[in-house]
C-alpha cells in the first residue's frame, strides 16, 4: 500500500486536468485520504483499500462536479465523505450537511471535520428523511445511491422551491429521467471526465418547482 504522500503528483496532475488549481488543496486532500486510510483498516469505511484508486475513484470522481456545486449542500448517503468532504475541502465557504446512518462513518466523518477544520460542516448520523433542515438546501447531492426518484424520495424535502439535485450516475439514465415524480423537472445531463478513470460519468440535475 502506498503511503498517501507518494501521491502528490497523480493528484496534482488530476486536479490540473480538472481544471481546479487551489494553492495547498492537494496537501489537504491528502491529509483526508490518509486519515481515511488510517481508520479503513479498522472501521472498513470504503471496499476501495488502494490509495491510488481512492485517489481516482474517490477524489477526483468526487471534485469532478465542483464547476456546478453552489450555496447550501446536502451530501446524502456520503459514507466516507464523497462527495462532501472534497467539495467543501475546494471551496472553504462553502455550507455543507453530510448525511449517513451508518455509525462508524458518522464517527469517521466527525473525527476528519475536526482535524481538517471545516467550519461550515455539519454531520447528521440519521436517515436523509429525519434530517431537520426541510426547505434549507440549494442543493441536494447524491453520488451511487439510488434512482432519481429514489433520492428525491429520501431527501427531496431538504431542498428550496428552485433548488436542485445533482445526481452522480454512470451512465446516463434516461429510464430514471422519464419516471420523475411529480414537482420535479429534469434540469441537464453533464457528462463528466474524471482523470484516470476510463468509465462512463454523468451528472444530472434535476430542479424542484
Amino acid at each position: 500500500m502506498n503511503p498517501p504522500s507518494s501521491l502528490a503528483p497523480a493528484l496534482r496532475s488530476g486536479l490540473s486536468a480538472l481544471g481546479i488549481t487551489k494553492p495547498g488543496l492537494d496537501t489537504r486532500l491528502l491529509d483526508y485520504l490518509a486519515l481515511l486510510v488510517q481508520w479503513n483498516r479498522a472501521y472498513n469505511l470504503t471496499a476501495i483499500r488502494d490509495p491510488q484508486e481512492m485517489v481516482v475513484k474517490h477524489l477526483l470522481d468526487s471534485l469532478s462536479i465542483a464547476p456546478f456545486v453552489r450555496g447550501r449542500v446536502a451530501d446524502i448517503g456520503t459514507g466516507a465523505g464523497f462527495p462532501g468532504i472534497p467539495l467543501a475541502l475546494n471551496d472553504p465557504e462553502l455550507r455543507v450537511s453530510l448525511v449517513e446512518t451508518a455509525g462508524k462513518k458518522a464517527r469517521f466523518l466527525r473525527e476528519a471535520v475536526r482535524q481538517l477544520g471545516l467550519v461550515h460542516v455539519t454531520v447528521h448520523d440519521c436517515r436523509a428523511e429525519d434530517v431537520p433542515e426541510s426547505g434549507q438546501h440549494d442543493q441536494l447531492i447524491a453520488r451511487a445511491l439510488a434512482s432519481l426518484e429514489g433520492i428525491l424520495a429520501l431527501g427531496g424535502h431538504l431542498l428550496k422551491p428552485g433548488g436542485h439535485l445533482l445526481a452522480m450516475k454512470g451512465r446516463a439514465p434516461d429510464e430514471e429521467i422519464a419516471a420523475l415524480p411529480p414537482g420535479y423537472r429534469h434540469a441537464a445531463t453533464h457528462p463528466l471526465k474524471v482523470p484516470g478513470l476510463d468509465a462512463e460519468r454523468h451528472l444530472v440535475i434535476v430542479e424542484k418547482l
